[in-house]
Parts: C-alpha cells; structure tokens; sequence
C-alpha cells in the first residue's frame, strides 16, 4: 500500500517538476550552500521504516527522506516561498528535481522524525541533504542537481 502511494505521488510529481536551472559544476554554484561542506549526522540515528529510509525533520515544519532502496530524496510539509504553493519536492536518483502539490504528505509516515541540528547533514550514496537552521538544501553529486527550501525563496537547480 505505501510503495503504491508513494508510486502514485512520486509520478504526479514528476508530471508537475518545474525547474530552474543553474550551470553544474563540482562546487556549489555562488550562492547555492555547500551542504558537503556540513558535519555528518550518524545515519542510524534517521532510519525509519524498517530501514528503509533515512528522515529527519527540518525547519519550518518539513519532513525530508533519502529512501535507501530507491535511491530518491525530497521534502514535504509547508515549503517556504514554494513556487505555486508546492507542499513536496522530490528527485530521483538521477535526474532534477521537481516541486509539486499533494493532498497528504508524502512522507507522512515519518511524522514525528527526528530533527537534523543546523550545520549537519545526512548523505546517501551520491545524495546529501542538510540544514544550516533556516535553508535545508539537497544536491546529488551524479548529476550536480538538487534543491533549496528557504525563507528567501525556495528553488531547484542543475539539469
């Protein structure tokens, strides 16, 4: 039941995926946070579902998942500064990201996850998401994407 709820939304996201792009490189972009550059969190301290995933909690009510089988990351719960309003964001293993609208959370099965201290960040193969205490920011190395969920505005980048 929850592979197929998270199939369905995983596809409707990627059916509404609007991206901004910025040039690639093997540093951050100017003005994109180097999250690489933050302490690693110790991953069993996230795993949820089984071990399935790892999750955290990040500022402003957002709930952020590496999914460990598949490979794909994102963040649901009330996006700052979101175009269109988008309540998720999410990515494959290869690939942008894209921001889109659900009527339940997408990672609602980890309410209540534990939060990530600011400066600190979770990793996954070629995926790294972290929080400096105001913006959360994911990237993956594979393909110089990811995103930035922010007060001052929330944005996807690379490919």
């Amino acid at each position: 039941m929850l592979s197929r709820l998270l199939t369905g939304v995983g596809t409707a996201g990627i059916i509404a995926a609007i991206g901004v792009p910025v040039t690639a490189s093997a540093e951050p972009a100017p003005g994109l946070p180097n999250v690489n550059g933050y302490a690693p969190a110790k991953p069993s301290e996230y795993s949820v579902n089984d071990g399935a995933w790892y999750a955290f909690s990040a500022p402003n009510g957002l709930t952020c998942v590496l999914d460990r089988q598949s490979g794909g990351y994102g963040c649901s719960g009330p996006i700052p500064a979101a175009p269109g309003g988008a309540n998720l964001v999410s990515a494959g293993p290869v690939g942008g990201p894209g921001f889109a609208n659900s009527d339940r959370p997408l990672y609602g099965v980890t309410d209540g996850a534990k939060p990530l201290p600011p400066n600190t960040r979770l990793s996954f193969r070629t995926v790294s998401c972290g929080t400096d205490g105001v913006a959360t920011t994911c990237t993956n190395s594979v393909d110089q994407t990811g995103f930035v969920l922010s007060p001052a505005g929330s944005f996807v980048f690379g490919a």
